[in-house]
């Protein structure tokens, strides 16, 4: 396959998942969204960093820690999923497509 064609099968594929609107009922939503929120609020700290043109490392130190906040509420995510999600295609018998979806998940977060 020749990289122009590798990165549009990539390009298509990356579209087809977000374009994907299933909905699910967490049970620990509420824990999510505090997550995030607080992660919404270093990303805002960041860029105010930036603008009063704070000291470099400074700035890196806050992007490492979002990047490790982001990085737990995704395992977060892919164990839910997994416990709940893949565990319940799995007995229903649909196991081969959700495991193949986790495995692709994993592999995206793994980079």
């Amino acid at each position: 396959m020749k990289p122009r064609e590798a990165s549009a099968t990539r390009e298509r594929s990356t579209t087809d998942v977000a374009t994907t609107h299933k909905t699910v009922s967490r049970p620990d939503h509420a824990a999510l969204r505090k997550r995030l929120n607080r992660i919404e609020g270093q990303v805002r700290g960041v860029a105010k960093m930036v603008e009063e043109q704070r000291y470099c490392v400074d700035v890196l130190h806050q992007i490492a820690a979002i990047r490790s906040a982001l990085d737990a509420t995704a395992l977060q995510l892919l164990r839910g999923h997994t416990l709940g999600c893949v565990r319940k295609a799995m007995q229903s018998g649909d196991g081969t497509e959700a495991v193949s979806e986790l495995m692709e998940a994993i592999g995206r977060f793994a980079r």
